[in-house]
Parts: structure tokens; sequence; C-alpha cells
């Protein structure tokens, strides 16, 4: 009789055993992600301050991200994670576990939006400050007050900027924001903004392209206004050098710029044919009236258009002028009146 007890107590033991293993993999089954496979799948949850773990449960059940709200609840209470789950949003994926989901909600890693703007090069201050706020990620007038007239806590480790004293310059910040695409959150301060593009610049702005703008005996400053000249003049990439040539050639020799588009700055448009009133506008940006470059940038410059001004093709031409014949390129004259016979020809191109 004894024999049969102890017989039906291990039996009954056994079956404990596997009734007890088999809910253990039941259980950690249902710990396990709802897609394994969904990587690339996200999703933004809010977690509510005061939730409770039944609440949080329920919130992540009915996104889908986890499996059932028992087993979430259940391990929550075996590591005692009900008091230590942290308020705000989180951004989860099908294919994390309750571990990972638990381990993130009470780290307290909260997710926040991030947006892209792109600057695209030749962009003026008005255009780069009208962009972002289209976008709702800056106030365009903080943008041109910063521009204007920056702080030191943006300026403050730029000698080069800080260098300047031109009261003629209509923005400090002209040209100095690097055209390119950049990912902020989405309620980054005006001022971060600035200084990120800024940033950009100063790397763009490396040792061997000061020391170059040296070797030319031209200050950063200048070099950025002559590119900013190139970027808004050139429409392709191999006449930049060329460009950029031609208006060493003529600061050269004391000759007046005459470039369209500081003509088109000063008016804050751009027009494919200019009056004669037009090139009459006061303004010390007026290359048609002034002698020598502007005062500053007139846009925002690539890296094309920098290194064009930083290497200008050596050449004998003093004058160029857009062809309209669909290629988007220039003729280079060497003399007034071969410039005045390729003139000829670009209004032939027209007809």
């Amino acid at each position: 009789m004894f024999k049969r007890l102890v017989i039906l107590l291990a039996a009954l033991f056994v079956v404990a055993l596997a009734v007890a293993a088999g809910l253990n993999y039941f259980y950690e089954n249902l710990l396990g992600p709802v897609n394994p496979s969904a990587v690339e799948e996200y999703r933004v949850v809010e977690i509510p301050s005061g939730a409770s773990t039944e609440v949080i449960a329920a919130i992540l059940e009915n996104e889908n991200l986890i499996q059932n709200q028992l087993a979430f609840r259940y391990y929550a209470r075996s590591k005692e994670l009900g008091q230590s789950f942290l308020a705000g949003k989180y951004q989860l994926s099908p294919a994390m576990n309750v571990r990972q989901i638990a381990d993130k909600i009470q780290s307290g890693d909260v997710y926040t939006e991030t947006a892209w703007f792109t600057i695209p090069e030749g962009y003026t201050i008005e255009q780069i400050a009208a962009k972002l706020e289209e976008k709702g990620l800056a106030g365009g007038e903080v943008i041109l007050e910063l521009a204007a007239d920056p702080p030191d806590s943006i300026i403050a480790d730029y000698s080069y900027l800080q260098d300047i004293d031109d009261p003629d310059l209509d923005y400090l910040l002209e040209g100095y924001l690097y055209p390119d695409t950049y990912e902020i959150y989405v309620d980054t301060e005006e001022e971060e903004i600035v200084k990120l593009m800024l940033k950009k610049m100063d790397q763009v702005l490396n040792d061997e392209r000061k020391r170059r703008a040296g070797e030319l005996d031209l200050s950063l400053h200048e070099i950025l206004t002559i590119a900013s000249l190139v970027e808004r003049e050139a429409a392709v990439d191999h006449e930049r050098d060329v460009i950029a040539g031609v208006i060493y050639n003529r600061l050269a020799i004391g000759q007046l710029l005459q470039i369209d588009a500081t003509i088109q700055y000063i008016l804050g448009e751009t027009k494919e044919f200019l009056t004669y009133a037009d090139l009459e506008v006061q303004s010390p940006y007026n290359t048609y009236q002034n002698a020598g470059l502007p005062p500053g940038p007139i846009a925002a410059p690539g890296k094309p258009s920098i290194d064009a001004a930083l290497y200008p093709q050596d050449s004998d031409y003093y004058y160029y002028n857009y062809k309209y014949d669909g290629t988007g390129e220039h003729y280079f004259s060497h003399t007034f009146d071969e410039h005045l016979r390729n003139v000829q020809r670009a209004e032939e191109n027209l007809q």
C-alpha cells in the first residue's frame, strides 16, 4: 500500500513538473515579441503620468506590442517594476520582447520627435528663415535677428566672425549657415539651429581651406563673399572656377565686378532680366556702382563654390554672359568687344 502511495506521489510530482514546465514554456512564449520580423516597424506610445501596470499593459496590448496583458503584468510584478515605470512617449517595436519593452519604459528613454530640413545652396538668410518658418521649425523673425546681430553664445568659438566689423552688412551670418540637410528635434530653439548650421560651415572651413585663404592673402569673410557670388552666378559645376577667375581678374585691375546676382540680392528677388533702373539701386552691395567686393556674402555657398573661390582658374577672361541655350553655361570673353559679340549670340539664342 505504502509503495503504491509513493509511486502515485512520484507520478503526481512528475506530472506537476511537466505542467509547470509547460506553463513556464507558455509564459515565456507570451513574453516573446508579437512579430520578430518587424525590426524596422516602430510605434510611438505614450505612457500617462501615474499609469498603473494594468493601464500600461492595456495600452501595449491595444497597440499590438505585447501578446498578453496578464503575462506583462505578471512579469512586471515578479521583477517589482510596477513603481519604476516612467511616463512619456516611447518608440517601441513589435519585434521587441516584453523584457526589452519593460526595460525601455523603466529607463525613461523617451522618444523625442525629430524633423528634417534641407537648405539648398545659394539660399539667402531670408530664404533660410522663411524655409524654417514654413516647416514650422522656427520663427523666421527670430532667425533673422540672430543672423543680423548674433550673441556671443553663437559666435564665441569663431574668431573670424568676431573680427568682422562692417556697418554695411545686412546680416553678419549671411553666407555662414551651411546649405545642407539637417535633422533636429522638433522643439529645438532657433539659436541651436543657427549654431548647428554654423558649426557645419566651420567644419567645411577646415585647416586646409583656411591655409589656402592665407596663401591668397584673403580673409575667410572675403573667400565666402567670392564663393557666394560664384554660387549665385554659376549654373554648372565646371564653370565655377572659371567665374571665380573672372572675379579675381577684375578685382586685380580695379574693374567693377558688375555681377547681376548682387542686384538681385538687393532687390530680394531673382529677375531673369535686370533693367537699367535696377542697376542704379543705391546699396553698398551694388557691384555696378561700387568697386571691389560687396560687404559680405549674398548667399550660402556650397563646397564646390567655396573651393572655386579658393582655387580660381587662371585665365585672361574679364567678362562672361549667360548663353540662354538651355545648357546653363556662359560665354567667356577676354575683351569688351568680344563680350558684346557674345551678348549678341546669346540674344540670338533667345529667338
